[in-house]
């Protein structure tokens, strides 16, 4: 499968990238934390390291760890804005359940 961007998404991070005048890509992973077991990981990345699937969307390289990407491939990238409030939303079709604030899942 893949990890995708929305057109929202992609227009966010190349404007961020170019903001920040580096980078390759877009670094997604996973970590243990939060009320559910897991929470999403998301910076830039200045290097692919050799062990890192990388997918390319809509002119974006996601730059994925081998360990992370059992718990999101397939997952779609948002940026969505509701009310005064604005973020990365991850659609991410592995997720069995989610925290009640949206920061955390399980698998």
């Amino acid at each position: 499968m893949a990890i995708t961007l929305t057109n929202s998404a992609a227009n966010r991070v190349q404007a961020f990238l170019a903001n920040r005048g580096k980078g390759v890509g877009l670094r997604l992973g996973v970590r243990t934390s939060g009320c559910s077991g897991m929470a999403y990981v998301l910076e830039f990345a200045d290097a692919i390291n050799d062990d890192d699937s990388v997918f390319e969307d809509k002119d974006i390289k996601v730059i994925v760890d081998k360990k992370s990407l059992a718990y999101i491939d397939g997952t779609e990238l948002d940026f969505v804005k509701e009310g005064l409030n604005e973020g990365f939303k991850f659609n991410n079709p592995n997720s069995k359940n989610e925290c009640g604030c949206g920061e955390s899942f399980n698998v």
